[in-house]
């Protein structure tokens, strides 16, 4: 069940209907924290933390959450199938709703067998622990990826394999050359590690939710056959992915031995991801998800957010690549030296836009956005806040998803109209 014609004819109904959530009005100022955060002169170690906004007049504000997809809620429908799923056991593989995300999952990604996890961090592990199967085996990820930033090193933490980089380009791809020079050849020399795998990551985080492209995949599955090497994707968004392209996730994930995908980013549950590949891969991967404490027995309850995810809330996706793109025009059409942004990268729902002018730098322009401005309520009509995370680079990071309405960017992009024309007359008074 591939959805026809996806993307041309979503967005269409998109153009013609917009969309019809919008958040509510929030009392106070109070309403939600500034996305300001401590600076770093390594930024993208720094994933950000919540301090308390500013001091703002409006009597009642509305809070544009562009701080990440993960911030999102499942909504009635999802919360009535969670209350309503039959459960068993999952650890003795009695759950049938577990069982009935498991099959569906594997069919859609080409797979032979999926597993249900508590977390995309976790399948990443486990997935690394199963291919890499002796301590000491080396991986070669990109220097840039989630797996090497922003999971706490735990492929050598916990399971006692090493890491090799390599230099992690701006579309996210890397060069296949400098990729071969890293594997290790000679085992068992007693110098080296054993190269066993290649990770992947689709969408790109840190490279503003970037597409692979698929000759690359292509030819990255050619070269790790070639060593005898298994290839594993970071599928943390690869639905979002699917939708940019135009093709269902088994064309991607056919240059992939496996992957780990979450459901609880844009797809909108609360928790949970999935860890599909090979039969004998997964079998193993159950033994794994226990030795982790993920075993998590009547988890029909999480899954059946799982099941309503997959066949509801895959097209609307377009939606939020469509606001992303929305802003990232606004903020061309804004001709202002304070923003600057490459228009082709903008591929899914992660916009990185770069502040060239020193005088306001992310962090500030953050901290701005999520406070009421003095004389914002009498300009704007209300009182806006706008969480975002300052980024590295000199860059911002916004990410759309369902709880994020094409009213909702409206109003960002009134905001960020707003603090672009403050901070110019700031500048002209200070002249």
């Amino acid at each position: 069940m591939w959805w026809k014609s996806l993307s041309c004819r979503l967005l269409v109904r998109f153009l013609n209907h917009g969309v019809v959530a919008s958040s509510k009005p929030l009392p106070g100022r109070n309403a939600a924290a500034a996305a300001q955060v401590r600076s770093s002169a390594r930024g993208y170690y720094n994933t950000g933390r919540a301090a308390e906004p500013g001091p703002g007049s409006a009597a009642h504000v509305r809070v544009v959450d562009l701080r990440s997809d993960t911030v999102t809620k499942p909504g009635p429908a999802m919360r009535r199938a969670m209350a309503e799923a039959e459960v068993g056991d999952d650890v003795m593989g009695e759950d049938p709703t577990v069982n009935e995300l498991q099959k569906m999952t594997a069919d859609l990604f080409g797979m032979e067998a999926a597993l249900f996890v508590p977390s995309g961090t976790m399948g990443n592990l486990i997935a690394v622990m199963v291919h890499c199967r002796e301590r000491g085996d080396e991986m070669i990820v990109g220097d840039r990826c989630h797996i090497h930033i922003y999971e706490q090193g735990s492929s050598a933490q916990l399971a006692g394999v090493h890491s090799t980089t390599v230099t992690t380009l701006p579309d996210g791809t890397f060069d296949l050359d400098q990729l071969e020079s890293k594997i290790r050849h000679g085992y068992p020399d007693p110098h080296y590690p054993r190269s066993r795998l290649i990770c992947l990551e689709n969408t790109h985080n840190i490279q503003g939710g970037r597409v692979l492209p698929l000759p690359f995949l292509k030819e990255v599955r050619a070269l790790a056959d070639q060593h005898g090497l298994s290839v594993h994707m970071d599928g943390a968004r690869v639905m979002n992915a699917a939708v940019a392209q135009g093709v269902p996730p088994s064309t991607i994930l056919q240059h992939t031995h496996t992957v780990s995908a979450c459901l609880s980013k844009g797809l909108g549950t609360p928790v949970g991801s999935m860890l599909a590949g090979p039969k004998d891969f997964i079998a193993r991967a159950i033994r794994c998800r226990k030795a982790l404490g993920g075993g998590m027995r009547q988890s029909g309850i999480l899954a059946a957010a799982g099941k309503l995810a997959l066949q509801d809330m895959v097209e609307r996706l377009v939606e939020d690549h469509h606001n992303a793109k929305t802003f990232a025009q606004a903020l061309l059409d804004c001709q202002s030296p304070l923003f600057s942004v490459d228009m082709a990268a903008v591929e899914t729902n992660i916009l990185r836009f770069r502040l060239p002018d020193p005088r306001l730098g992310p962090h500030e322009f953050c901290a701005r956005m999520a406070q009421v401005g003095e004389g914002e309520e009498a300009a704007l009509g209300q009182g806006i806040q706008v969480l975002m995370f300052p980024y590295f680079e000199n860059s911002v990071r916004a990410v759309w998803h369902h709880g994020i309405s094409a009213e909702d960017t409206q109003l960002a992009i009134q905001k960020m109209q707003f603090v672009a024309s403050q901070h110019l007359k700031e500048k002209v008074r200070a002249q």
